[in-house]
């Protein structure tokens, strides 16, 4: 009965493993570099960042002239209208039977400084009329230049020429950001497997270990030197590690599987992670730390960027409280005749000027009401973007501080690891010879595996604080140099 039991523990954690036999094994930075390529979040990562870019390229567009072709071709008309007597003042009724063609060109260009626009036309028309008195006749605009300027209203060029390029700016460094942050995952589940593989590894020699240590005691126990208690104990403690190895191999297939979707793997694919345990010499100078964050990470321009919309919204609310005057101008000449030349000789001046305006007298306290809830919002953020800055100065300090600690905390836990690894495996020499009880070996296990896991916990820190620092403040502590990213590229 107990052979068939020891059968079936080896079928469910080969069941459990995976049916692959070869596993591909892969380092920390193997993994990064795979998440970074084929993650979904990196994929998304580049399509907000394409996503923002061409957002960019429409508020330069809109800054550029635009060039547009118009017309009217085929409009034929054969209706009858109703015209007034302005003697008389009788109505009566003309046939309309006439075909309309019209085509022309403009030139449009905002102007950001003043908030007007300019623009430049050339049209030509020709209408030809049917029935009994049949004519041509050509209508021709060489040259027609207009402007229109409005006075005293927000000037929505001008705020975009302020926020747009700070937006574009924030999403290149929000694109290397999530990078980044993916590393950070890649990292994280690196470990999870790695420390899930050497759990399972060591229920699996501990289980063989104290399966050893069971013959040992049951000859010991003929001999009187163990107890029939300490004989149970270490019963006890064998059936225990072979359920460990059951819970441990179901670990380590969870792990896996979070790993392989990050790495974006087929879930049946084995990874084997490949442990380093050697440490780069670096120690992070705070000032050092807080001047590149600030220097290079999105979030003094997102706060930047706040305090201008707020400023933009306060701007919009005056504008909609104060007097709308708009001033157009439009030059020109102009001519008709019934041939195409005709239309382009003795060319007549045309000027239109204009003013127009809307002066609210009475509005119940509604502009002021506007005004008023635009500069609270803005003196709230601005409030919020000056307790954030002392957050985000405490979190690169809290950061900074934990780093430089975890380094010697690797140290130490790594000598640890390695003295509770000889001295179990002492007092199992002990325990054969009959100098160690079964207690002692079972506190020299349980040490033993509490260091390992501390052993590996603590390098999954070491690394989880420096590419947090790196995400911080976009730097590679490591090069030396800013972290940088082609994005061109990612647009091709």
């Amino acid at each position: 009965m107990l052979r068939w039991k020891k059968y079936a523990l080896v079928i469910m954690v080969f069941a459990l493993l995976g049916t692959n036999v070869m596993a591909q094994q892969m380092t920390l930075e193997e993994a990064i570099a795979t998440a970074r390529e084929r993650s979904a979040e990196a994929v998304a990562a580049r399509s907000n960042f394409v996503s923002s870019y061409w957002s960019y390229r429409t508020y330069l567009a809109d800054r550029l002239p635009s060039l547009n072709l118009y017309g009217n071709v085929g409009q034929f008309n054969r209706t009858l209208a109703q015209l007034q007597d302005y003697d008389t003042g009788d109505l009566h009724y003309v046939s309309v039977y006439n075909l309309t063609n019209d085509v022309g060109l403009y030139i449009r260009q905002n102007v950001t400084f003043t908030g007007g626009t300019v623009s430049l036309y050339s049209s030509l028309s020709r209408t030809d009329l049917y029935g009994n008195n049949r004519s041509t006749s050509w209508y021709s605009q060489p040259v027609y230049v207009s402007y229109t300027q409005p006075l005293f209203s927000y000037n929505e060029f001008r705020w975009a020429k302020k926020i747009s390029p700070k937006e574009y700016e924030q999403a290149k460094r929000v694109y290397i950001e999530s990078m980044e942050s993916i590393t950070i995952n890649a990292a994280q589940y690196f470990f999870s497997l790695l420390l899930a593989q050497r759990e399972y590894d060591r229920s699996v020699a501990n289980y063989n270990n104290t399966k050893q240590m069971l013959s040992v005691a049951e000859e010991r126990t003929k001999l009187g030197t163990v107890t029939r208690d300490e004989y149970l104990q270490l019963e006890l403690r064998n059936l225990n590690d072979s359920m460990a190895i059951n819970e441990a191999a179901v670990a380590v297939k969870e792990a896996q599987m979070v790993l392989n979707s990050l790495l974006g793997f087929d879930e049946k694919r084995e990874i084997k992670p490949v442990f380093e345990n050697a440490l780069p010499e670096i120690w992070m100078d705070y000032d050092m730390v807080l001047d590149k964050a600030l220097e290079n990470s999105s979030f003094n321009l997102e706060n930047q960027i706040r305090i201008l919309n707020a400023e933009s919204e306060i701007a919009q609310a005056k504008a909609r409280r104060s007097p709308s005057v708009s001033i157009s101008a439009k030059f020109g000449a102009s001519n008709s005749g019934d041939s195409f030349s005709n239309a382009y000789r003795n060319l007549a001046d045309q000027e239109v000027f204009g003013v127009s305006f809307n002066v609210p007298i009475f509005d119940w306290g509604l502009g002021t009401g506007r005004v008023k809830r635009a500069k609270a919002r803005a003196d709230a953020i601005k409030a919020q973007v000056q307790q954030s800055e002392s957050d985000y100065k405490s979190r690169i300090f809290k950061n900074v501080s934990q780093f430089n600690n975890q380094r010697q905390q690797c140290n130490v836990s790594k000598k640890a690891s390695e003295i509770a690894e000889e001295r179990y495996s002492l007092m199992m020499e002990k325990f054969r010879n009959g100098n160690a009880s079964v207690l002692e070996l079972n506190t020299a296990q349980n040490e033993y595996d509490t260091a390992m896991d501390k052993y590996v916990t603590d390098f999954s820190t070491f690394w989880r604080l420096y590419f947090t620092l790196r995400q911080l403040t976009l730097y590679d502590f490591i090069g030396g140099k800013d972290i940088d990213v082609d994005h061109d590229e990612l647009l091709k």
